[in-house]
């Protein structure tokens, strides 16, 4: 999933951000995720990507499965956003992804996708006019809502022999 570099939106009419643009929404991003480490107990981590690049990583502690780690990727438009659910499934394909699937129209501003290895992913896009520290916060705790109602009925389709100790 993240090999994808395009921001898809050049057809809404959107211009691109200049260098000192984006060099204040990184930095912006930066300020907030640094607080945020210190001012809420469910992120375990943030740290930074290769040297270079405009992208971050937020490590959450969760309940039902035990880590959620969320990537930003700053890019000339938007803040994109990938987090992998769950491995592909090893059995009821159909049924996996049905539940994915029809998981996707109750969610806000995000998707579950199929991802590398027929991993199960959820991704989004904020447009960069819209990122402030209410916006990072939503994608952050609604990210973390979904992958965690998603994952114990995931775990139970796709992987149902393991969790029964069937064959």
């Amino acid at each position: 999933m993240s090999g994808d570099s395009s921001d898809g939106d050049s057809a809404l009419g959107r211009r691109p951000l200049e260098d000192p643009e984006l060099d204040a929404l990184e930095s912006q991003i930066s300020k907030w995720l640094d607080a945020a480490r210190h001012d809420l107990p469910a992120i375990e981590a943030v740290d930074r990507g290769e040297p270079g690049e405009r992208r971050w990583y937020v490590r959450l502690a969760g309940e039902q499965k035990d880590h959620i780690t969320i990537w930003f990727s700053l890019r000339q438009r938007s803040l994109a956003f990938e987090i992998q659910v769950i491995p592909a499934p090893e059995e009821n394909h159909a049924e996996f992804y049905e539940m994915f699937l029809r998981r996707n129209d109750r969610l806000g501003g995000m998707a579950f996708a199929i991802g590398d290895e027929d991993a199960m992913y959820l991704v989004g896009r904020l447009p960069n006019e819209w990122i402030d520290e209410a916006a990072l916060d939503r994608v952050i705790g609604s990210a973390w809502a979904y992958v965690e109602q998603a994952f114990r009925p995931a775990l139970r389709v796709g992987f149902a022999s393991r969790l029964t100790g069937r064959s």
